[in-house]
């Protein structure tokens, strides 16, 4: 029987948000971790000056011009190699750190528009194909989510698969376990040959719409008709009980069943002071399958229980 609630496990953890997440700083430049700093420059060198007084020229020999031939300019001493400010070597540093970065982006940054009219030129692969399917398996023959939604008139997805029947529930009184777990070990015991049971719920995961189908195969016709009897004399027996889950949350429900066949049994599960929630329910044996269906919503899903029933019992080969 699904529960009114959806996935609402209260020691699940939430996940991060995106806003928690540190976001990425990237590597500051420099030893130690901070950013480099051209070094503060010291007072410059003064420039060696010439002597205060410059020695007296030697007497010049008249020439053929005249004896007032003035002597040659001496060359001005440059400044020694040595005397170069430290600040210039630190902007020469800088500007060579600068130049690489430069480089760098230089490199880096054609490589980065390629691989994007890469992946924007790329051909699109094709997506949506679903799994193969070997034909007469349960997993075949259960309906898909196109199908349910388009017998149930509203989007369903695909929720959780069990491949094998749950534990029986813990109702009170005791002998409301099948009533309340009608897809459990109480109904389907450990005889059974292949199982799967398959949720789908609204496309909005409010929860406020879901639908389960559970088909279990067994070794022959028989057995699948004594589960379907125990499922029968279950309901006979109970016409209310408080189910309590694993994690502790209990629910009351009422049940109410038609008069069963030998092939089929009909039934509903209200959930007390739930506004009007309630689930449907078939249950169905062809050949050595037990199928069951469950519609559950707020409101009379009779009609629609039934229509996936007759759909599922269709599928089945027996």
């Amino acid at each position: 029987m699904t529960k009114h609630y959806w996935n609402q496990d209260p020691a699940a953890p939430a996940p991060p948000t995106w806003q928690q997440t540190p976001r990425a700083v990237p590597p500051r430049l420099g030893p130690g971790g901070g950013t480099a700093t051209a070094p503060a420059a010291p007072a410059a060198v003064p420039a060696a000056a010439a002597p205060a007084t410059a020695p007296p020229a030697p007497a010049t020999p008249a020439g053929p011009s005249g004896p007032g031939t003035p002597p040659p300019t001496p060359p001005v001493a440059s400044a020694p190699a040595s005397a170069t400010p430290s600040g210039a070597r630190a902007t020469r540093r800088g500007t060579g750190v600068l130049r690489h970065w430069r480089l760098l982006v230089a490199a880096v940054l054609p490589c980065l528009v390629l691989i994007g009219v890469g992946w924007w030129l790329w051909p699109e692969q094709p997506t949506g194909i679903p799994p193969h399917v070997a034909a007469g398996t349960v997993q075949a023959d259960l309906l898909g989510a196109d199908s349910v939604s388009r017998l149930a008139g509203t989007t369903v997805v695909a929720g959780s698969q069990s491949g094998r029947p749950h534990a029986a529930l813990n109702a009170a009184p005791s002998d409301c376990a099948v009533a309340a777990g009608p897809t459990t070990q109480s109904v389907y015991g450990p005889a059974w040959k292949a199982f799967l049971s398959a949720t789908y719920q609204d496309a909005g995961g409010s929860g406020a719409y879901s639908v389960n189908q559970t088909l279990g195969v067994f070794p022959d016709a028989d057995t699948a008709g004594t589960a379907l009897q125990r499922l029968t004399d279950g309901l006979a027996r109970c016409s209310s009980a408080t189910v309590t889950d694993q994690a502790g949350r209990s629910s009351k429900w009422t049940y109410t069943a038609r008069p069963a066949t030998e092939s089929a049994v009909v039934w509903a599960a209200a959930q007390d002071g739930a506004g009007d929630w309630a689930c449907f329910h078939q249950a169905r044996v062809k050949g050595a399958s037990l199928l069951q269906v469950a519609v559950c919503q707020a409101g009379d899903g009779a009609s629609t229980a039934s229509k996936l029933a007759d759909e599922l019992a269709g599928k089945v080969t027996g």
